[in-house]
């Protein structure tokens, strides 16, 4: 019922991510651990100074860090894009990656019940062995009262180089869920959840799938004018065996 009430305008917005989409399910990407929670929503005119910090053991694994820090920009109502360069270290091998996202809000902020937005994310070694990674997905938030609700679904490919591992190439499925009480605006409570479901048409074992989940914290601190601090962070325990052992993620964006 809701693509049916989109307005030509909003029709011509879905036409872009449908089509990344598509191309990508014709064609094995993993979530790392300063991976945040898409939002839908677009601010027009915003511009942004993101630095990101994640850090993970996986089980029978080496410790994994990740920093990124980016530069984003609300180009028109409906279009965000960010680039950055991220540092993923695990053990004695470091990798720098640069990343193109762009965002797309589709129906205007809360004329639904559900706003609905698309994110394409491009991902490119600039020094270490790894293939470059594409991440598409539609983004969902409804708000109830003081709770805003996020679900993400989020498919996932690497193609070109391939890793040290040889793995060959997938298209995986993963998710991302958040729940927030707005407290006030400079600081809110929740919890955060990510997920790994494996080939997005052939999940895998329950052994094998990769969730997690923790409380969360958020706020948004005004400086005057346009300018104000953003920042989120989240503990993230295991919920399934192959889960690591915990996650701790943080992100903070100076916005003006």
């Amino acid at each position: 019922m809701l693509l049916k009430n989109l307005s030509e305008k909003s029709t011509v917005k879905l036409s872009v991510p449908l089509l990344l989409l598509a191309s990508l399910l014709s064609t094995t990407a993993q979530a790392g651990p300063a991976d945040y929670i898409y939002t839908p929503n677009v601010t027009y005119g915003e511009r942004e100074i993101d630095f990101k910090y994640g850090t993970e053991t996986p089980p029978n694994g080496q410790r994994a860090n990740v920093t990124s820090l980016g530069l984003g920009y609300g180009a028109t109502e409906y279009w965000f894009t960010e680039i950055y360069l991220k540092q993923e270290s695990r053990g004695a091998t470091d990798i720098t990656l640069a990343e193109w996202e762009n965002k797309f809000q589709l129906v205007e902020t809360g004329k639904y019940p559900l706003d609905l937005g698309f994110i394409s994310e491009l991902e490119s070694p600039v020094s270490g062995n790894a293939p470059n990674e594409i991440r598409v997905g539609p983004l969902l938030q409804s708000e109830i009262g003081k709770i805003q609700l996020n679900a993400n679904l989020l498919f996932e490919r690497a193609f070109g180089q391939a890793d040290e591992t040889g793995a060959p190439f997938a298209t995986n499925f993963s998710y991302q869920w958040q729940i927030k009480y707005r407290l006030q605006p400079s600081f809110e409570f929740g919890a955060q959840g990510l997920g790994e479901m494996g080939e997005w048409n052939n999940w895998a074992s329950s052994s094998a799938q990769i969730h997690k989940a923790g409380p969360a914290v958020f706020g948004k601190i005004p400086l005057g004018g346009r300018e104000a601090i953003k920042y989120n962070a989240a503990w993230l325990a295991p919920t399934s065996q192959a889960a690591p052992n915990n996650t701790f993620r943080m992100q903070f964006e100076y916005e003006f």
